[in-house]
């Protein structure tokens, strides 16, 4: 699973950044079925800045445990960006972290479509602002991953790990 680590890992550099801004993370993870977590906890010290992670796999989960819209699952399905920067902010509300991170995509080897053909994925970033001041901001990036299952989530799980730090950065 370290076949497209970074040095210093992704994982340590988000992590630290994280715990110097004193920030907090929570994550729903879909296609990368709890690599993100086992990436950010593989790090002395993850407590300190991961809050929980969950792995709803199935419509029923979303809807129980993040209360996520029906018609928006309805209209757009899991693989997509509106559901899923709606994933990111759910998590981030529910456990009441600074930060959401998400990823939804087909990891293969079936189960695409000409639309959202295997290796499509979404990684979404949301963020707390104060309460009342406006600056609460959530996006979402799609990606094209060539490569087998494991590839395809490994290296979303990283880019979400990226994604988060981009955004962590530019707020500290």
């Amino acid at each position: 699973m370290h076949e497209f680590g970074s040095d210093p890992p992704i994982e340590e550099t988000v992590g630290d950044r994280l715990r110097e801004a004193d920030h907090t993370v929570a994550i729903a993870e879909g296609c990368t079925g709890g690599l993100v977590a086992t990436l950010l906890t593989a790090a002395p010290g993850a407590s300190d800045y991961l809050d929980r992670a969950l792995v709803p796999y199935s419509y029923d989960s979303l809807r129980e445990l993040l209360a996520l819209d029906r018609e928006l699952l309805d209209d757009h399905g899991v693989v997509s960006g509106p559901v899923t920067r709606d994933l990111a902010r759910a998590v981030r509300d529910t456990a009441g972290t600074t930060w959401g991170l998400a990823t939804a995509g087909v990891a293969g080897p079936e189960g695409g479509t000409s639309e959202k053909p295997v290796g499509t994925a979404f990684v979404a970033v949301a963020y707390a602002g104060e309460w009342g001041s406006s600056t609460s901001t959530a996006s979402v990036d799609r990606y094209e991953i060539d490569g087998n299952r494991a590839t395809v989530r490994e290296r979303i799980a990283r880019l979400a790990l990226s994604e988060l730090d981009d955004h962590v950065a530019e707020r500290t």
